[in-house]
C-alpha cells in the first residue's frame, strides 16, 4: 500500500509538511543498508496528489529524487510542473550515479522543497543555488531537525571522516551489567533487546573489549538476519585486545561470519598470539596509550575504511574509555528495574573516572521510552571530543 498524502488542502495545493514528512518516512525504509550514504527519500506531487516516491536503497542505487521520477513514470503521470520534496539536498556533482539536479532539470520540475542541506561544507548549498539560477523556487529548512537527526552519523563522518559513535549498555537502576561473576544474561527484557538488535541494523560496526569476548563469547550477529548480513551489508565486528587473548575457539573467530572480525592488538602483543590468530581473521596491530588501544589512532583509521557508525558494546572499561575519554557522541543506555548493588558488581561505565564534576561528559537532549519494564534513554554526549567537535 502506498502512503499517500492528506488531501485536506485544495486541489491544486499540498500540506507541505505533510509531503515532506512522507519523505521521511520513505527514507527511514532503507534504514541500515545505505552506508556510506545518507538516508534519503523523495516525493513528487502535482495538483494537490501524489505522483511519485521514492528512496535510497543502497550505496551505487539510484538516489531517492530519480526513484521518484521513475514511479511517476510507471504510473504514466508527467512530472513536468510539479514539486519536488526531499530531505536531503540534491547531489550536484558526479558520485557512484550522475547529479541529481541533472535529472531535475531535465524532467521540468517547477519547485524543490528540502529539509537539510548537504552537510558537506564542501557541497552545502550547491545543488540548491544550481537549481535556482536555472528557474526553479526552492525553499529549504522544513523538518531540517527531523532530517539531521535521522542521519546523524553520516553527517558526522562526512564533515569529520571519523565514525559516529554510540555507546550502548544494559544496565540495573544503580548502573551494573553483571553480577560480580559476571553472569548478566539477561538484565533486560525480550522488548529491549530487540531494539538493541536494530541499534546494530543501524550501524556499520560494532566494538567490543577483550573483557566481553572472554566472559561472554559473543556473536555479535544481527540476529534477525543470516549471520551478521542484514539485506546484503555485513557487520563489522571489532574487538579491543591489547595482548591478543582472543581464543582461537571464540565465535568471533570460527563462524561464518569470521571474515568480518577485526581484532586490534598492540605492540607488544605475542607474536606467535598475533600469527595464530591472523590465520583465522584479520589482525591489526596499533599504537598504545596508556596500555591500552590507542582510540585517538583508531577512529580516523575507521573513518578512512568507510565505518561512518560505531556502536561500543563493550564492559565498563571499554565504555569508560570511549566516554570519558571524549570519543562517544551519544549513548544508548537500557534500564532494568532491578538493583544488584555490591562494590563487585560489573559497572556500566567503570575506568577510573572523572576527576570533577567540570571533567564529567554531560547528556543532552535526552529522550526516554519504555520497552516492556524497562527504560531506554538516548541522549548526546556533550564533552570536548579528542578527535572532533
Amino acid at each position: 500500500m502506498r502512503p499517500k498524502v492528506s488531501r485536506a488542502a485544495p486541489a491544486d495545493e499540498v500540506d507541505e509538511t505533510q509531503a515532506m514528512r512522507l519523505a521521511l518516512r520513505l527514507a527511514r525504509r532503507a534504514y541500515g543498508q545505505t552506508s556510506p550514504n545518507p538516508l534519503v527519500g523523495a516525493v513528487l506531487v502535482h495538483g494537490g496528489r501524489v505522483i511519485g516516491q521514492g528512496w535510497h536503497h543502497r550505496a551505487g542505487q539510484p538516489h531517492a529524487e530519480v526513484e521518484a521520477l521513475r514511479d511517476a513514470a510507471r504510473r504514466g503521470l508527467s512530472p513536468h510542473g510539479a514539486t519536488l520534496f526531499v530531505t536531503l539536498e540534491p547531489c550536484s556533482t558526479f558520485g557512484r550515479t550522475p547529479p541529481c539536479t541533472d535529472a531535475i532539470l531535465a524532467a521540468g520540475i517547477r519547485k524543490v522543497v528540502v529539509a537539510a542541506t548537504d552537510p558537506n561544507p564542501a557541497h552545502a548549498g550547491r545543488g540548491l543555488g544550481l537549481l535556482r539560477s536555472q528557474g526553479i523556487e526552492v525553499t529549504s529548512g522544513l523538518l531540517a531537525a527531523e532530517s539531521a537527526r535521522m542521519n546523524e552519523p553520516f553527517d558526522h563522518w562526512i564533515v569529520h571522516r571519523t565514525p559516529f559513535v554510540t555507546v550502548k549498555a544494559a544496565m540495573t537502576l544503580d548502573g551494573k551489567i553483571a553480577t560480580a561473576d559476571g553472569r548478566s544474561k539477561w538484565i533486560t527484557g525480550e522488548r529491549s533487546r530487540a531494539h538493541g538488535q536494530r541499534l546494530r541494523r543501524g550501524s556499520d560496526a560494532i566494538l567490543v573489549g577483550i573483557g566481553t569476548v572472554l566472559a561472554d563469547d559473543p556473536s555479535l550477529t544481527v540476529r534477525s538476519g543470516p549471520g551478521s548480513k542484514f539485506q546484503g551489508r555485513e557487520l563489522r565486528r571489532l574487538v579491543l585486545d591489547t595482548r591478543a587473548r582472543t581464543p582461537l575457539t571464540a565465535k568471533l573467530v570460527t563462524d561464518g561470519s569470521a571474515g568480518s572480525t577485526t581484532i586490534f592488538v598492540g605492540q607488544r602483543a605475542a607474536k606467535k598470539r598475533v600469527a595464530a590468530l591472523s590465520k583465522r581473521v584479520r589482525v591489526v596491530v596499533v599504537p598504545e596509550k596508556d596500555g591500552h588501544i590507542d582510540l585517538g589512532w583508531l577512529l580516523p583509521v575507521l573513518g578512512l575504511e568507510g565505518v561512518t557508525s560505531l556502536l561500543v558494546e563493550g564492559g565498563g572499561e571499554v565504555n569508560a574509555a570511549f566516554l570519558l575519554g571524549g570519543f562517544a557522541h551519544r549513548v544508548a543506555f537500557f534500564y532494568a528495574p532491578m538493583v544488584l548493588g555490591g562494590t563487585d558488581a560489573l559497572r556500566g561505565v567503570a575506568g577510573t573516572g572523572a576527576r570533577s564534576l567540570a571533567e564529567a561528559p554531560t547528556l543532552v537532549a535526552p529522550e526516554w521510552r519504555r520497552f516492556g519494564p524497562d527504560l531506554f534513554m538516548t541522549a548526546r554526549v556533550a564533552s570536548p571530543s579528542a578527535i572532533a567537535p
